[in-house]
């Protein structure tokens, strides 16, 4: 999971830092554009996999022990939510996912009894039918107002969490498989890769239905288009991020694990490596040129590569020596001195 996460915090790197082209498949120089979306997609599904891993794995906890997860769960979330509002405060000139990914570790709280199979279902159910939702909420006047401008900012409205809540309960049901087995990480890799394939031709199919009425329902559902919230995109980048998992799986399992070692200290800081880019982002923005946007002041800095290699190198120094990041140290501590209380 450390891999995965830190693939998914190197790719929200890239996404907001660098310019990229829409995806060609003719167009070898456009295939990066694979991180917009799918690399916060990614990060939202590994919550509820690490959610489940954290509340029994195959043997959901039962009480006591788990009203003692929940509470600790609840706290994890409101601290997680402060931190993100604070990188919000920052100004920076992103999307700070962290206060949508804090209401979706409380949105699943009610379902850690569940089987992996009921969470499947459930999370084909959100899929299905979410969006639909999604587009009259997508709709409404309010969101043009100050107080709508501050509702979407604290939870997190840019990643919807009546249809992101499909990929954390699908993490939560892979969370309570085996995946450690090569037999069960490879049917991951296989089911996320068969989804991803479905989502994508979907949308292929459906681009004439929304060019002819880009403002219908049906433009809005079908579409797989990043952070668009359609069918297309639930499904293929939400498939796209079930093989990345069980493809992670099945090289952690190999000696690889220890030439990805860098990448999976990433992981295992997840929350400070994002947070740290954030605030040196903050501190580095440069006064953007008249007619400039402050977005792509920074991005003419060409800092993607320094903020990868420093992220990479830091992380890895400090989970050798030190062990757990400074924020996920503090988030600990917060949250077991909660619970007790």
């Amino acid at each position: 999971m450390d891999l995965a996460r830190g693939l998914a915090v190197i790719g929200m790197f890239a996404a907001h830092l660098l310019q990229i082209p829409p995806f060609d498949w003719a167009d070898a120089a456009t295939w990066h554009d694979v991180v917009n979306g799918r690399s916060s997609i990614l990060f939202a599904t590994l919550a509820g996999v690490s959610i489940g891993l954290v509340t029994g794995r195959t043997e959901p906890f039962t009480q006591p022990a788990l009203g003692l997860a929940r509470r600790r769960l609840a706290v994890r979330a409101l601290l997680v939510w402060v931190l993100g509002m604070l990188l919000v405060a920052l100004d920076v000139p992103v999307f700070v996912i962290l206060p949508a990914y804090a209401v979706l570790f409380l949105i699943v709280l009610p379902l850690l009894q569940l089987p992996a199979a009921w969470l499947f279902a459930l999370a084909a159910a959100i899929a299905g039918t979410m969006p639909f939702v999604q587009y009259v909420v997508h709709g409404w006047q309010i969101w043009l107002t100050p107080q709508g401008w501050l509702i979407e900012t604290a939870f997190g409205g840019h990643y919807p969490f009546l249809v992101w809540s499909a990929f954390v309960v699908a993490g939560l049901g892979i969370g309570r498989l085996p995946f450690s087995r090569p037999s069960v990480a490879a049917a991951l890799l296989g089911v996320g890769a068969a989804l991803a394939f479905a989502g994508y031709a979907l949308g292929a199919a459906t681009a004439a239905l929304r060019a002819a009425d880009p403002a219908s329902v049906w433009a809005f559902v079908t579409s797989a288009e990043p952070h668009g919230s359609g069918i297309a995109e639930v499904v293929g980048s939400g498939g796209f991020a079930i093989a990345v998992i069980g493809l992670c799986v099945l090289v952690t399992g190999t000696p690889i694990t220890w030439v990805v070692l860098p990448l999976r200290a990433v992981g295992a800081m997840a929350l400070t490596a994002y947070a740290g880019q954030l605030v040196a982002w903050a501190v580095l923005q440069p006064a953007p040129a008249p007619g400039e946007s402050e977005l792509s002041a920074f991005r003419a800095l060409e800092p993607f590569w320094p903020f990868t290699i420093w992220t990479i190198a830091l992380c890895s120094v400090w989970t050798l020596l030190l062990g757990r990041g400074p924020v996920e140290w503090v988030i600990h501590r917060g949250v077991r001195f909660a619970a007790r209380r």
